[in-house]
């Protein structure tokens, strides 16, 4: 079966689930019989005679918090108090070979829901079986609770611990009976972070805080040209300074250079500023993001890829009596991830050990066995906690470059990025350009048309000559998200999309291909419900009745559960009473909804205030409403929603990477603008009860941020902002 790209970003986990599981509790029996003080019936649990329970984490922390769901699903069906279950990092090896550890499009806690559920059921039912073989009784008089088999008519009682032993040699159940979730204790309600204390305490562990014996301290002098490299370098000045230990040229990577190896992180960046080298500019060198962003909007004259086709765009509606046009513009962006990149590579004779903040432990594991030829068992991958990631860290490219250093000085090596390098000299999310018309008639039907100009993320392979030559390629792949799963219904549709070479590294952003697109349908959605003096939010109903499933492509978009949602919305953000406004200024009230990978369904109201100078946009309140499928942990889908409208607002307000003479501008959190306390709105979360299976929301809540201000921005000033990040300048000129 073809896998989509869609299906590679968001995770693998969502199809494989079940497979994986049911391999491993038949395969790792002979973990138990290895060490029969221990009972692990599957590659996530060990339960020790020493009573001990240990989960093993196959996903990375990065703030989502999957060191909390994922023990909280396993204890549910265990039968566990959630604080005794200690959490271990997995590790890329044979014991979860055929388990994916990527950790990304928003699959973590969604991915692993069942697996967990059937791993932590199969445990207690052996348990249980174990119990009831020491007893000399029916399993069905037995039952657990809190770590402990008890026999229902005898009051006897064994812990798990003094069950570890004989549990291990029983058989394991196919298909473990579940909990009834009318029963769950933990399922569904709040939960603190159970990682929160080391946070808050600077306990925690990040890929920053980590040091090995022995290890030096690197960075990098970058080239600062898109695609340039070394010409020549002079390490005397360097070198010269105390603590430096040597400087080495850097081949791997995206952005190559000359690295400084010191005895700490502060002389190492003591070395790279004395560091003298002469750059090849490449080819690049001339490259201008405003020029490229002109260059989109000019490629709309070309057919581009067919995405989405329905009805007759040239005929229907055949009395068209109105045109609208508009173009929507979304510029560079970086991760800008408050941990900068870092890693610990230890690359010795014949063997690399590395301990390193990644999404992507299994890939860096292949990677580094590529780059030194050893065998997959000579490299080990030790994944720290995330200080943010965002997708960037999907990427290995600072992983091969530690590897690489740490070759040549033939020592442990921690290499870090300053901010700087971080924001100028890694994948950035692509800029895009979505030229949206409609074509109007008296009774309200509408053609809709969206033409998307975009650069592919470079992560992957450069399309061949022959795959370009597939006019469906991207609708095969299901993409741009955003236009290819517009969920409304229209009297003909017409989606393209036009790929436009760009020389800017780019990959995943939080939400990848959603918030361009979302923008733009959103925002244009608006003008279209002014043009026909429509209500916005009923509108939206209006165009997703009469509620049915809506099949695309391997996705099934219910738009009952959308309706249900902008009902849920239209009560709890007060959209039909007036608007409560304080001082002078200009106040506006907004809506956009998403439906993110046929999974979430999701809708947003921002009121804003204008300043009636026109000089001061301010966000005061965002509603967020959702059905995201069972909640596993609603504190914690409290803390996405409110992290992910940040994001969005960062973006939508502040946000954008520019391109000068082949480099970037901004460097810094001072230049690169995100949101500040002071700054941020009321955020007010709601959550659907749901009964479909649980989704994933990382990304889920940052695409509607900007089309819902940007339709504020319009009740309150009458004034259509288009592109990003909203500026003052643009509301005076408009």
């Amino acid at each position: 079966m073809r896998v989509t790209r869609r299906a590679f970003l968001k995770d693998s986990a969502y199809a494989t689930a079940g497979l994986t599981i049911a391999f491993h509790l038949t395969e790792t029996q002979a973990v138990a019989a290895e060490s029969p003080a221990t009972f692990a019936p599957n590659a996530f649990i060990r339960i020790s005679s020493d009573n001990t329970i240990t989960l093993t984490v196959t996903r990375s922390e990065m703030g989502q918090g999957v060191r909390t769901n994922l023990p909280a699903v396993l204890a549910e069906e265990l039968e566990v108090d959630l604080n005794r279950i200690q959490l271990e990092q997995a590790i890329p090896g044979p014991k979860f070979k055929g388990i994916r550890l990527r950790t990304s499009g928003s699959g973590s806690s969604a991915g692993n829901f069942m697996p967990l559920r059937r791993a932590g059921a199969a445990a207690r039912e052996m348990l249980i079986a174990a119990a009831a073989q020491k007893w000399s009784v029916d399993p069905g008089t037995c039952e657990a609770q809190d770590g402990v088999v008890q026999h229902q008519s005898s009051s006897r009682t064994f812990t798990y611990g003094e069950l570890a032993v004989t549990a291990a040699t029983i058989p394991v159940p196919q298909e473990p009976k579940l909990k009834d979730p009318k029963n769950f204790k933990l399922i569904g309600k709040p939960l603190k972070r159970t990682d929160a204390p080391a946070i808050v305490t600077g306990a925690a562990v990040y890929g920053l805080d980590m040091r090995v014996p022995g290890m030096l301290f690197a960075a990098l002098k970058r080239c600062p040209y898109l695609g340039g490299k070394v010409l020549s370098f002079d390490a005397k000045k360097a070198l010269a300074i105390t603590g430096v230990r040597h400087v080495v040229p850097i081949t791997k990577g995206i952005s190559t250079g000359v690295a400084v190896v010191a005895d700490n992180t502060w002389t190492a960046f003591k070395g790279v500023e004395a560091l003298e080298v002469k750059w090849d500019v490449g080819p690049n060198h001339d490259f201008d993001s405003d020029r490229f962003l002109e260059k989109l909007q000019t490629n709309f004259s070309q057919e581009g890829y067919p995405i989405r086709r329905e009805g007759d765009v040239n005929t229907t509606p055949a009395n068209a009596t109105k045109r609208l046009d508009a173009v929507y513009v979304y510029p560079f962006q970086a991760h800008a991830a408050l941990e900068t990149l870092n890693c610990i590579a230890d690359v010795r004779k014949d063997s690399c050990e590395i301990w390193v903040p990644t999404q992507t432990p299994d890939t860096a594991h292949q990677d580094i066995q590529k780059q030194l030829g050893f065998p997959a068992d000579r490299v080990s991958i030790h994944t720290t906690l995330l200080g943010g990631a965002f997708g960037r860290r999907l990427f290995n490219d600072f992983i091969q470059e530690a590897v690489e250093l740490s070759q040549a000085v033939a020592k442990p090596v921690q290499l870090v990025w300053t901010r700087n390098d971080d924001m100028r000299n890694g994948y950035f999310h692509p800029a895009s350009a979505e030229q949206m018309s409609a074509r109007l008639d008296t009774q309200g039907n509408i053609a809709w048309l969206h033409k998307s100009a975009g650069s592919d993320l470079s992560m992957y392979p450069a399309p061949t000559a022959e795959e370009k030559k597939n006019v469906n390629r991207y609708a095969e792949d299901e993409t741009p998200w955003g236009a290819f799963d517009n969920p409304y219904s229209f009297a003909s549709m017409k989606v393209d999309y036009v790929p436009v070479d760009s020389p800017v590294p780019t990959g995943p952003w939080r939400a990848v291909m959603y918030p361009a697109r979302v923008f733009a349908r959103e925002a244009f959605l608006d003008e279209i419900a002014h043009a026909l003096g429509k209500d916005p939010l009923q509108w939206r109903i209006d165009l997703l009745k009469p509620g049915t499933v809506l099949t695309l492509g391997s996705q099934k978009i219910d738009r009952g559960r959308m309706i249900r949602v902008l009902e849920a919305i239209r009560e709890k953000s007060g959209w039909n009473k007036p608007l409560v406004r304080s001082g002078d200024s200009l106040w506006g009230r907004g809506l956009a909804v998403n439906v993110y990978s046929a999974d979430s369904y999701l809708a947003q109201v921002a009121e804003v205030s204008v300043t009636r100078d026109l000089k001061d946009i301010r966000v005061r309140r965002i509603v967020c409403v959702f059905d995201c499928g069972m909640p596993i942990n609603p504190l914690g889908l409290e803390g996405q929603v409110e992290s992910g409208i940040t994001w969005g607002l960062s973006a939508a307000l502040h946000g954008k990477i520019d391109f000068r003479n082949g480099g970037a501008l901004q460097g810094t959190f001072s230049d690169f603008q995100v949101m500040r306390m002071k700054d941020m709105p009321v955020i007010e979360t709601h959550i659907l009860p749901s009964t479909a299976p649980p989704s994933g929301f990382g990304e889920h809540p940052v695409p509607p941020v900007a089309p819902a201000v940007s339709n504020a921005i319009f009740a309150a000033t009458g004034k259509r902002l288009r592109k990003l990040p909203f500026a003052t300048a643009d509301l005076l000129a408009s």
